[in-house]
């Protein structure tokens, strides 16, 4: 429910703070003295249209905050999680309209779009008013009313995992006989790509494999013949190693004789004879490691190359050509098989089609069960409502071939205020105060189902009086009692019988400003205000003690 309303800088109202509780509240005051403006700030806090002139005369900017208090598993919550918005605590709704005409808007002091705080909005608040759109009377919601009327919610998605059940089927057999329909008309192509790739048999990463294992050979061709040099040079018949072996074993025999003279040269040639024999081996070694044969040089670039073909002829990678053998095997294994999988396919469309109808049907049968008594109800509330040659009726329109997520039903609300008058849509055919009447009785009728924590009527009681508006306040406070009802109302009658009252006035902040205040008002004053509202401005006894009466009536 809406639990607090902060309104900064809007049209007269200069500072406003407001707190609500359970039940219905009123609110009350003399004409102009801005009982409107609240219900604009309330309609801008929760997304509705935002306008230069909000704000006050003589200000950059105007802000309205509504605070609300609703269960952890609300839609809202469900909507603000899903939209990355944290949810815990109460939810604030907080906007902000400049003088130049911009508007920014938040939720939870997280900066969101318009479109999210409307959103979010109409799952917190109905605002029912006279013509007001902003009420109960979208055709688009009237099924879904209808649904939580009837409590066929099961139901409904019954049907709704049916019809995405029939869709999945229809894409499954659509796509494959796409599939073969263009495999028909490429089938000598895919034969001959088919047998192409097949004897190639290309592998992922091949490619990469191949063009390494080229590069490697490549360079060791390069550098073959220099080893060869290199070791024939160490290991041949001209080698140094056998030569200098020979000399360093004649001076090793003398060293003894002249050690001096001898020591340092014996060492060193041993050195030498030591570090050829190293890179003479190192030679060997590396001839073998280079040693391949040039037959499988030829057949790695064949290879290669073979594979880079491919892949331009079929303009894909050469990594992409074993998937695209894959597929195009299945797609001429579709052409020689696809017949029979297509009826296969075919035959799931028409048993998913089978069981959404029958759901379906189902489903609209309990509807039409549902329309009549919702009929019914709204029925017995209005002759109350001083609309006893009125009919409330749910036009129903069917359609088994039309298939949709919600069924094979149009449902939208019509009216006939007259007898011997053409029914028609609510919002077209009844006038301002029947539209605001109708309204009550339906939500009355429908308490608390598909309904906003929140519900705020702008004077529905308009152009009434007497047993009539006694009619709407009882109504309103029966419907109070599942739901938060704030009510604008100029009816003694409904204001008796509000657990809260709120009265509006204007007053001067300056010789030349005036500005809007609201404030909560308690036995005394409550009944001086309803005195005020039954005699007009003067207020006499007989008007209080009237007054008295019917708060004592409502228990108020």
């Amino acid at each position: 429910m809406l639990v607090a309303l902060s309104i900064r800088d809007i049209v007269l109202i200069d500072r406003l703070d407001l707190e609500f509780a359970k039940g219905m509240s009123v609110l009350t005051g003399e004409t102009g003295a801005g009982k409107s403006i609240l219900l604009d700030s309330l309609s801008l806090a929760i997304g509705g249209r935002g306008d230069a002139g909000l704000v006050r005369h003589g200000e950059e900017q105007g802000q309205v905050t509504a605070v609300f208090d609703v269960a952890g598993d609300h839609p809202a919550r469900t909507l603000l999680r899903e939209n990355g918005v944290e949810d815990d605590g109460d939810i604030i709704l907080r906007r902000i309209q400049s003088s130049d005409g911009r508007t920014r808007a938040f939720l939870n002091d997280q900066p969101v779009s318009v479109g999210l705080m409307r959103q979010t909005g109409s799952l917190l608040v109905e605002i029912h008013g006279q013509h007001d759109d902003r009420a109960l009377v979208d055709p688009e919601i009237h099924r879904e009313l209808i649904d939580s009327f009837g409590g066929l919610t099961k139901d409904v998605d019954k049907v709704a995992e049916a019809f995405a059940a029939l869709r999945t089927a229809e894409k499954s057999a659509r796509d494959h006989a796409t599939r073969i329909e263009t495999a028909r008309r490429e089938a000598d192509f895919l034969k001959s790509a088919v047998d192409e790739l097949s004897a190639l048999a290309p592998k992922l990463g091949e490619e990469e494999e191949l063009a390494e294992r080229r590069a490697t050979m490549m360079q060791v061709e390069k550098i073959a013949g220099d080893l060869n040099d290199a070791f024939e040079t160490l290991n041949g018949s001209a080698s140094p190693i056998p030569e200098l072996a020979s000399l360093l074993r004649r001076l090793e025999r003398k060293a003894d004789q002249v050690p001096h003279l001898l020591n340092a040269p014996v060492r060193g040639i041993s050195m030498a004879l030591d570090q050829l024999e190293e890179a003479r081996s190192g030679l060997e070694s590396a001839l073998r490691e280079t040693d391949f044969d040039p037959r499988e040089l030829e057949s790695t670039e064949e290879r290669l190359f073979a594979l880079r073909a491919a892949a331009r002829k079929f303009s894909c990678s050469a990594d992409e050509l074993p998937a695209l053998a894959a597929r195009m095997a299945e797609d001429l294994s579709d052409l020689d098989a696809g017949e029979d999988r297509l009826a296969e396919l075919e035959g799931a469309v028409t048993k998913a089609r089978d069981a959404y109808d029958a759901l379906a049907v189902k489903l609209s049968v309990k509807r039409e069960k549902a329309a009549r008594s919702l009929e019914k109800t709204v029925a017995a509330e209005l002759p109350a409502l001083k609309l006893e040659r009125a009919k409330f009726i749910v036009a129903t329109t069917s359609d088994a071939s039309v298939r949709a997520r919600s069924g094979i039903d149009q449902m939208e609300f019509h009216v006939q205020t007259n007898p011997g008058t053409r029914p028609g849509p609510m919002m077209k055919v009844a006038s301002g105060g029947e539209l605001s009447r109708f309204l009550l009785a339906l939500k009355v009728s429908l308490a608390d189902k598909g309904s906003a924590p929140t519900l705020v009527f702008d004077e529905i009681d308009t152009g009434v009086g007497g047993a009539v508006a006694e009619a709407i306040g009882v109504r309103l406070a029966r419907l109070a009692a599942t739901v938060q009802v704030l009510t604008v109302t100029h009816a003694p009658q409904v204001a008796a019988r509000a657990a809260g009252h709120f009265l509006i006035a204007k007053e001067a902040t300056s010789k030349t400003r005036v500005a809007t205040r609201v404030r909560r008002i308690e036995d005394d004053l409550r009944r001086e205000e309803i005195a005020r509202m039954l005699a007009g401005s003067t207020i006499t006894e007989e008007a209080r003690a009237a007054a008295g009466k019917l708060m004592a009536e409502a228990g108020s």
